[in-house]
């Protein structure tokens, strides 16, 4: 005598949390004062600190999410005092 077959259970999606769209300011270390905006239409992605009134602007593509204007506002501070200290 063989087993019953057990009935296959419904796979469950996965909820994906939402990332942050507000981050820290790297010129004024101030929390919570720098919002990234996705403008999809004209292909920008634009951060701007609320506090210190420092911006940076980026062309993006359909993929981008605002962690990745801040992350590269981030890089390219990185890169730009590098190139000083040399």
């Amino acid at each position: 005598m063989g087993k019953r077959k057990s009935r296959a259970k419904p796979e469950t999606k996965k909820r994906m949390d939402k990332l942050d769209t507000v981050f820290s300011c790297p010129f004024c270390n101030h929390g919570t004062s720098v919002e990234c905006r996705i403008d999809m239409k004209n292909l920008i992605g634009e951060a701007i600190c609320g506090i210190c009134q420092e911006s940076f602007s980026m062309t993006i593509n359909a993929l981008s999410e605002p962690i990745d204007v801040y992350s590269e506002w981030i890089d390219e501070c990185e890169r730009v005092n590098n190139v000083e200290d040399d």
